[in-house]
């Protein structure tokens, strides 16, 4: 037997689990100062905000950013099980991506002088572990997941885009840049041929997300 072989036998879907959970929490705890991509709010201006105002961006912001911690864990969960080696790959791309989103959250966090949802490892593991069960129930209906995820996230962010304070163009055009980005993985999804989920999975998605919201808009 190669040691190829061998190095493969030992990382079991557990493994790749632990590995998976240990890199997460890792970009949890000390994320990146940059993303892999000039932050979208660099260079605009940054207007006057009211109190109210800027506690208002604040939690929508922290929502975006738990929304990107539990988007990441699920790409990265749904990667590790997937079967198809080009299906995986597209998926860590997508990864990627939404570490991008969770840096320009996190820093437009900071500047309006607030803090990442203390529930955000939560988000994590609980996504990480959705998403390697999606996978191993088979590409299509990883994939058919992803695209769902992804069509209630450009709708939250559309209503997020409503909220913002006129003056508050920075949050505005980072949610702009993650809109455009969860549509292209939806688009990406589908045309890998995602299958259309139940009614009733795309109802607990939503119930699920509501919780999410609520809870890290307040903490």
């Amino acid at each position: 037997m190669s040691e190829t072989k061998i190095i493969e036998r030992r990382y079991g879907l557990v493994d790749r689990l632990i590995i998976g959970l240990d890199q997460g929490l890792s970009t949890l705890l000390q994320p990146p100062a940059e993303g892999s991509r000039p932050n979208p709010a660099a260079g605009v201006d940054e207007l006057p905000l009211t109190g109210d105002e800027k506690g208002l961006s604040r939690g929508l912001m922290r929502v975006n950013h738990s929304g990107e911690v539990s988007a990441q864990a699920l790409y990265q969960g749904q990667s590790l099980t997937a079967l198809d080696p080009a299906t995986a790959e597209s998926m860590k791309k997508s990864a990627v991506e939404e570490v991008d989103h969770l840096v320009w959250c996190e820093q437009r966090i900071r500047e309006l002088g607030g803090h990442t949802s203390y529930l955000s490892p939560v988000w994590y593991v609980g996504s990480l572990v959705i998403g390697a069960v999606a996978g191993i129930c088979g590409d299509r209906w990883s994939l058919g997941f992803i695209t769902e995820t992804e069509h209630q996230v450009v709708r939250h962010l559309e209503g997020h885009l409503q909220r913002l304070p006129r003056n508050d163009l920075k949050s505005r055009a980072i949610l702009e840049q993650m809109k455009q980005d969860e549509a292209h993985h939806a688009t990406v999804a589908l045309e890998a041929g995602a299958a259309e989920l139940p009614g009733l999975v795309k109802r607990l998605m939503q119930w699920t997300s509501k919780v999410m919201t609520w809870s890290s808009y307040r903490l």
